[in-house]
């Protein structure tokens, strides 16, 4: 099961715009709607959900426009799926994100102090 996360800070005025996308994209999906909310200034947001703007989909820690965070702490605008502004990702991005393979984790790869060699000694 996907890991769905929903960025948003108080007073946001897309919010329940979001909700409801995110809502419809499970659906098309045909995934059972499952999600959390986090509101920016909360202290137990995730490290991986901070500095985006709001409102954010997060699926699997991964924004689903490809987007990463920073420090923003400003309202979103997307691009719906006919190319018109939005407050809100597209339906078919967030589907995607749901519907996509997994992405594995990258492993810790031990790090090596001796330089590798890349030419001729």
């Amino acid at each position: 099961m996907r890991t769905a996360e929903l960025i948003y800070f108080p007073g946001c005025p897309n919010v329940e715009e979001a909700r409801a996308q995110l809502g419809r994209a499970f659906a098309k999906a045909r995934l059972t709607p499952d999600w959390v909310e986090y509101q920016t200034v909360d202290p137990g947001l995730p490290e991986h959900a901070r500095g985006f703007g709001s409102p954010t989909i997060l699926i699997d820690g991964r924004d689903v426009t490809g987007a990463s965070g920073g420090s923003a702490e400003a309202c979103r605008l997307y691009f719906d799926d006919d190319g018109t502004r939005a407050g809100v990702p597209a339906l078919a991005s967030i589907v995607a994100a749901l519907t996509a393979e997994p992405v594995p984790q990258a492993r810790n790869t031990p790090a090596t102090s001796e330089p590798r060699s890349h030419g001729h000694e």
